[in-house]
C-alpha cells in the first residue's frame, strides 16, 4: 500500500513527498497469534506427555526391580537332589498364602513401591509367584522348575503387569 503525504514546512512552503507506510493488517496479526498459540500448545502438550511417560517409566522400573527381587530369592534357594534327604527350597520363598495344586505352587507378596518426589506418591505392587515342576526326562530323571513372577501395579486407574520367568535346575 502506498500513501502520498503532503507536508507543509515551517516557513509555509508546501512539500510534496511520496512516503511508503507499511504495517500489519488485523488479519495478519490474528493469524500470527493463532499460529503462535498452536506452537505453544504443542510444546506444552509435549512437555506434559514427557512428564507422564517419565513417571510411568519410574514406576515400571521400580515394579520390575521388585519382581527381580523375587527371582533372585529363588535363585539363591538351595535345590540339591543328591543330598539325603533331598533339599528343595524353591518352594520356601517368602510368600503369603502358598497353595499347592497339580505340581504348581502359587503365592503372592506385596509392597509399596515409591518414586522419590514430594507428596504421597507410593503405589502398591503385588507379586504373584508361580513355581512349576517341569519334567524334562523320566529316564534319566531330569527336571527343572519354572519360577514366574507377575508384578501387578496401578497407573492412572489401570492395572499394569510386568512378567518375568526363569528356569532353575538342581544344584550340581
Amino acid at each position: 500500500m502506498k500513501i502520498s503525504i503532503k507536508q507543509t514546512m515551517a516557513d509555509g512552503r508546501n512539500m510534496s513527498a511520496n512516503r511508503r507506510v507499511s504495517g500489519f493488517t488485523l488479519a495478519e496479526v490474528t493469524i500470527s497469534l493463532v499460529i503462535a498459540g498452536m506452537v505453544f500448545a504443542g510444546i506444552l502438550t509435549g512437555y506434559i506427555q514427557s512428564a507422564k511417560r517419565a513417571e510411568w517409566s519410574g514406576y515400571s522400573l521400580a515394579a520390575q526391580a521388585y519382581g527381580i527381587q523375587q527371582l533372585e530369592q529363588a535363585r539363591a534357594a538351595i535345590w540339591d537332589e543328591s543330598s539325603t534327604p533331598k533339599v528343595n527350597q524353591l518352594t520356601n520363598l517368602s510368600m503369603i498364602g502358598w497353595a499347592f495344586s497339580g505340581n504348581t505352587w502359587n503365592g503372592y507378596s506385596w509392597t509399596n513401591i515409591d518414586i522419590p518426589y514430594s507428596g504421597s506418591n507410593f503405589i502398591r505392587a503385588t507379586n504373584f509367584v508361580t513355581v512349576s515342576n517341569i519334567t524334562v526326562s523320566v529316564f534319566p530323571p531330569v527336571s527343572v522348575q519354572s519360577v514366574r513372577v507377575d508384578t501387578v501395579w496401578r497407573y492412572q486407574n489401570k492395572n499394569v503387569t510386568n512378567t518375568m520367568v526363569n528356569y532353575y535346575a538342581p544344584d550340581q
